[in-house]
């Protein structure tokens, strides 16, 4: 499989999938804001990476 194939295989699964994504992304801002502290800027670059998904907010 090349990287073309592989990017447009990952591409469709986040079309199809994109809100499982999402609460992945929410679930590991929640773990780090536990481990680290940092509320604000977790919650900015969960908000950033959900930005980048297909469907997403």
């Amino acid at each position: 499989m090349n990287f073309d194939e592989l990017k447009h295989k990952a591409s469709a699964l986040l079309h199809e999938h994109g809100d499982k994504v999402e609460a992945g992304a929410d679930q590991l801002g929640e773990l780090a804001q536990q481990k680290f502290g940092h509320s604000e800027q977790i919650d900015r670059a969960v908000e950033q990476a959900k930005n980048f998904i297909p469907g997403g907010e």
